[in-house]
């Protein structure tokens, strides 16, 4: 069961053949992890939401509030039958149809989905996680990269090339060729006692995962946080690197090209992380 704006609709419903979304890729969406039935990182999720339709100049609704939001997505877990259960929800906005490149209005519509999950909190993966560059296209550093719109190419072509190339993922690199992000997530590499990532002027999706760690490496005295461009040169000298997304929450990489990594760094943060959980 799907909710399009307000209705619970089956999930066979059709989608018009003039969304935007579809045509133009004028969408934005969160993806959104429930954890026994807990909406995490809310707040943040909301208010990136409302940031970036400002950006795209979407006319944000009035009764558009947190908890408005908030409801609509219990409506749905509760539609699917997954109330108190953990979930994949995705949340995404488009303008309403009408007229080409250029709207006819700003209005939106919205559409909720969930798909129930097994894991409930974060788990420290330790399997074999091998990555390379992807290269064949870049990334712009404007504040539209940084944005989860559903324009997703890059990210699609990228995810074949890492499977043709028995990749577990791929790295982009922006026009400057700096190292980005991974293709579905965020990036930190660890040297010693810092902890880098790149600047959201890098390009670089501005994840909710990604300010969570922010957050707490702040709080850990023994270790620095930079952001700052990251050269892939740097990479095969980095002591250890990782992915975050909301959904996995932390993914350590384990090999580079001919480099191997530790991941102590990256258990010890999903450690904190799931606290933070707990106590929220």
């Amino acid at each position: 069961m799907v909710n399009f704006n307000t209705q619970i609709l089956e999930s066979s419903s059709n989608l018009s053949i003039h969304s935007r979304g579809f045509n133009y890729g004028d969408a934005l969406f969160e993806t959104i992890k429930i954890s026994y039935g807990k909406i995490l990182f809310w707040e943040d999720h909301y208010f990136r939401l409302m940031a970036s339709m400002r950006i795209m100049r979407m006319e944000i609704p009035m009764d558009f509030t947190m908890e408005y939001l908030e409801d609509e997505i219990h409506k749905t877990l509760k539609a699917n039958q997954i109330q108190q259960g953990s979930a994949r929800v995705k949340l995404m906005v488009q303008r309403r149809e009408g007229g080409l490149y250029l709207p006819e209005h700003n209005t939106v519509d919205f559409l909720i989905t969930a798909i129930p999950i097994a894991e409930d909190f974060y788990l420290h993966k330790t399997d074999f996680y091998e990555v390379d560059l992807f290269k064949d296209f870049y990334v712009a550093p404007t504040l539209l990269s940084t944005l989860k719109t559903n324009n997703k190419a890059i990210n699609v072509v990228g995810s074949i090339y890492a499977k043709e190339n028995k990749l577990d993922n791929g790295l982009l690199l922006n026009t400057n060729k700096h190292v980005v992000e991974a293709l579905n997530g965020n990036i930190f590499v660890v040297k010693g006692q810092v902890i880098k990532t790149p600047p959201i002027t890098d390009g670089c999706l501005k994840g909710i995962m990604r300010k969570q760690l922010i957050d707490i490496i702040k709080t850990i005295s023994e270790y620095e946080l930079v952001e700052d461009s990251v050269s892939p040169f740097e990479l095969q000298k980095a002591d250890e690197i990782f992915i975050s997304n909301v959904m996995v929450g932390i993914q350590p990489i384990t090999k580079y090209r001919k480099k191997t990594f530790t991941n102590e760094v990256s258990k010890m943060l999903l450690q904190k992380l799931n606290i933070k959980i707990r106590l929220t």
